[in-house]
């Protein structure tokens, strides 16, 4: 059995093979040990064990090796091929005086007399005292004032309607509600159940085994008896649909499968990475798309925060700047979020009182083919008309 095998926390690719034992006549079902994982991707992959004559077998993955084993080796198979020369002896037993245990309790060992094992584990805590303000005459759950009973409740047949319960506001408030009553701490005078202490075991003899025997199905081998390849079978169990197979071969040269690989599996699996990857470019777009779209949405609204008035028309310039050039979105980001910070800071630390200055700004210049609407001549006249006017929101597309 051949072939990759995905369900559960099963991911392996299995390479199975029955093998007659000459001595018993039985046929023994083999399985490499740590066989190599399938991809996890929902791409079309090609499968290739390799049998070579020197007892070699290699598993590739869409050409390239991801295991090599050999058939004679008991590392590689699980059970081996070959068995091993001797046995646990089925008909031995252990001796009824063989003791294994290697420590026994102290036969001498006596429980002290303070040692009280009815104690409990907590008690009281007698020093603790109920917190001013309790609130001894409230419940912690109250009746919902808001809920109201629903028009198809019938009392003879749902019975009678009762509000359902909420936690008690005041409780929130308070330190507590209801009926204070004692917390527990642990009791220092706890032991628990006494047991005498442990010591090494004289009569200590070891873990018991069988003592080892001739293998009667032992057998020595050179290179495995494979029998004959009569049908092919895909034993297939899944709760998935999209998943198929083809193009199996069975051949004596390993180039034959090598070239068969190239021809008909690869082209198909390179058209498949390409349609993913625009898959996955085309979707990482939109989220993308999507996310800026809502970090501009809170940026705008942030702009409207009575604090930040004095700056709100630079804050707007900014933002408009960054949506219609997005190689300047990072800077822009960072320009407006030290703006913010600055005027945040001004009001908790506050600061000497500065005379009102007129600030002439240059007019920023941006590699780009959009046409920005403004010049150097028209700057002075543009700040004196939006000192004037009141603050004006661009309009966005949503």
């Amino acid at each position: 059995m051949f072939g990759p095998d995905k369900c559960g926390i099963t991911n392996k690719v299995h390479f199975i093979l029955k093998h007659k034992n000459p001595k018993s006549g039985e046929f023994v079902e083999h399985h490499l040990k740590y066989p190599p994982s399938i991809p996890s991707d929902k791409l079309t992959h090609v499968y290739t064990a390799i049998l070579k004559p020197d007892n070699e077998v290699r598993i590739l993955i869409d050409g390239e090796e991801k295991k090599k084993a050999n058939f004679l080796s008991a590392e590689d198979f699980e059970p081996p091929l070959i068995p091993a020369k001797t046995i646990p002896d089925p008909d031995d037993k252990k001796p009824e005086d063989w003791d294994e245990r290697a420590k026994i309790p102290d036969p001498n060992a006596v429980k002290p007399d303070d040692w009280d094992e009815d104690a409990p584990m907590e008690i009281l805590d007698e020093e603790a005292e109920k917190p001013e303000g309790w609130l001894d005459d409230e419940p912690e759950e109250i009746d919902d004032p808001e809920a109201t009973k629903p028009e198809d409740w019938d009392d003879e047949e749902d019975g009678e309607w009762e509000a359902p319960k909420m936690e008690n506001p005041k409780c929130a408030t308070g330190p507590g509600c209801g009926e204070w009553k004692r917390p527990m701490k642990r009791n220092p005078a706890y032991k628990g159940k006494w047991s005498p202490p442990l010591i090494d075991n004289p009569n200590y003899k070891g873990i018991w085994k069988p003592r080892d025997i001739p293998n009667p199905n032992y057998f020595e081998l050179e290179k495995p008896d494979f029998e004959p390849i009569a049908a092919i079978g895909i034993e297939i169990w899944t709760m998935q649909d999209a998943i198929l197979f083809d193009n199996i071969l069975i051949a004596k040269n390993e180039k034959v499968a090598e070239s068969y690989r190239e021809t008909t599996w690869k082209p198909k699996f390179q058209v498949e990475k390409e349609k993913q990857k625009s898959e996955e470019d085309a979707t990482g777009s939109d989220v993308l798309a999507g996310f800026q779209k809502k970090v501009f949405d809170v940026l705008y609204k942030v702009a409207d925060i009575p604090f930040l008035s004095k700056h709100k028309l630079k804050i707007l310039d900014l933002l408009e700047k960054a949506e219609t050039q997005p190689n300047l979105t990072i800077g822009v980001l960072v320009s407006i979020v030290v703006i913010i910070l600055t005027v945040f800071f001004k009001l908790i630390f506050g600061g000497k009182k500065q005379p009102p200055t007129r600030l002439e700004e240059k007019p920023e210049v941006a590699e780009t083919s959009d046409d920005q609407g403004s010049s150097g001549e028209k700057a002075g006249e543009e700040e004196k008309e939006e000192a004037a006017a009141a603050p004006r929101r661009r309009r966005r597309d949503t």
